[in-house]
Order: C-alpha cells, then structure tokens, then sequence
C-alpha cells in the first residue's frame, strides 16, 4: 500500500474542517480559492459573515501545533488572495469578513485528530 500524498492529505484536512464547520451552522461557498500568490482554502458563509478560512494540518507533533504553522509570511498570501477573492466577487463586497483557521493536530491513536476552530485569527492589515 502507497502513504498518501500531501494533497491527499491536504484534502482529507478541508474535508474534515469543512464537515466540523457545517456542523456548526456554517454553509461551504467556495474551496481552494486560488491566485497568483495566494490561497483560501474553504469560503464559508456564517450568517452574513463571509468566513475565509486556512485549514492548517499536523500528522505529527514534532515542529509544534497546526496553529504554530501560520506565520506571517502566510498570514500575507492569505490576505492578498482574500483581497483578490473581494475583487472579483461582488456579491462577496456586501458582507462582513472574518479570517479564520481550522487547526487539525493528530492525536496520539491512528485516527484521533483534535480540531482547533480559532475565529478571527488574524486581521486584514491596511
């Protein structure tokens, strides 16, 4: 049997954040919104809040938590394709934004992941 690869991987992430979100009375809009630079994962829609989300993944814990893996380098490519997303969607320009990570960290048995929903993780700077 082959180990999956990473956008195997990837994908079994979104799915799992997109499934943990829609429970949560979020509606999926859009998946893997790229651009030339960046890229949002799951656009969901929250009431009428927009919700673009960075579904960050660890199968293991040994360079820290999914969460730590955001830096500001990507928290930028996030926000340029969130800048792009707004341009080329009007009908997205009428709704509140709100950036927020799904952080899935495996746990100690196969199987086991631990989901991190942070809201508002971080904030569109000027």
């Amino acid at each position: 049997m082959r180990p999956e690869t990473t956008t195997a991987i990837g994908r079994r992430g979104e799915d799992t954040a997109a499934r943990h979100l829609e429970t949560h009375g979020l509606k999926l809009l859009e998946r893997n919104y790229r651009c030339r630079g960046g890229e949002i994962d799951l656009v969901m829609l929250e009431g009428n809040t927009l919700v673009l989300v960075e579904v960050r993944l660890r199968t293991a814990s040994g360079f820290g938590g999914a969460a730590a893996s955001i830096g500001p380098r990507k928290q930028r490519r996030f926000m340029l394709a969130a800048r792009h997303l707004m341009a080329t969607r009007p009908a997205y320009r009428k709704l509140q934004a709100r950036f927020d990570v799904v952080a899935l960290d495996a746990g100690a048995r196969p199987g086991e992941t631990r989901i991190d929903w942070i809201r508002d993780a971080f904030r569109m700077g000027g």
